[in-house]
């Protein structure tokens, strides 16, 4: 059954048999955390912070560091995104749930609800973040370990939902950066945007935060979610 999508005035109403989670800037706000790590980084490689923080947010280390440094050789962006990774993970000074966050997991955990984590952070960090933000890891994740290429690749998001056993077509994403909301529409998905953004990156519908959007479930298994504006 493909997601589809009615909108009144009031509200707008899609339907799904799964939906698949980004993390970072739509559960959790990470953004200091990331900002020092990348800004060190930045300075490091004489960079311009500000541009730096513009190409990272939804992507794996490596594929923003292949970017920013298109003349260096993967293997060493490879090689220092590991070691991000760790400073990342050690650094949580700051991180807290996205609004609504919280009682949205909560919902879709107590009402079993097919659910994923699909995220550019590899385990560690993941389960970093959601701890710090207070939020529970969903049982299924899809992490950096898991796949070979980044957001904007579809890839990730096609594994979440081959692990959930629904059709892509079936599938809700829910991201907040562009790398991140392209990768959902190229996996054939919907998208619900977090943040006004998202808008101008294609998302099919936006919120504020997750306080506006409510999930239901009916006896066949069909996700109904209510976006209130």
């Amino acid at each position: 059954m493909p997601v589809t999508a009615a909108s009144t005035t009031a509200a707008t109403t899609l339907t799904a048999r799964a939906l698949l989670l980004d993390m970072d800037g739509t559960l959790v706000d990470s953004g200091p955390a990331v900002e020092r790590v990348w800004r060190a980084w930045a300075l490091e490689h004489g960079l311009d912070g500000d541009q730096v923080l513009q190409v990272v947010h939804g992507r794996q280390g490596f594929a923003s560091m292949a970017i920013l440094l298109p003349d260096r050789p993967m293997e060493q962006n490879i090689e220092e995104n590991a070691r991000m990774l760790v400073l990342e993970t050690v650094d949580t000074e700051g991180v807290t749930a996205i609004g609504g966050a919280a009682d949205f997991l909560a919902a879709l955990s107590l009402g079993g609800l097919p659910h994923a984590l699909v995220t550019s952070a590899d385990d560690a960090l993941a389960r970093a973040r959601m701890g710090a933000a207070g939020l529970a890891l969903p049982p299924v994740a899809v992490t950096a370990e898991h796949v070979t290429r980044s957001k904007p690749d579809p890839e990730g998001f096609l594994l979440g939902a081959s692990l959930l056993g629904v059709a892509p077509a079936d599938c809700l994403v829910f991201e907040d950066s562009e790398a991140g909301v392209a990768a959902g529409l190229a996996a054939g998905m919907r998208v619900i945007g977090v943040g006004a953004a998202t808008t101008g990156y294609g998302a099919t519908v936006s919120v504020d935060t997750l306080d506006q959007v409510t999930v239901t479930a009916t006896a066949s298994g069909t996700l109904t979610l209510t976006v209130t504006p």
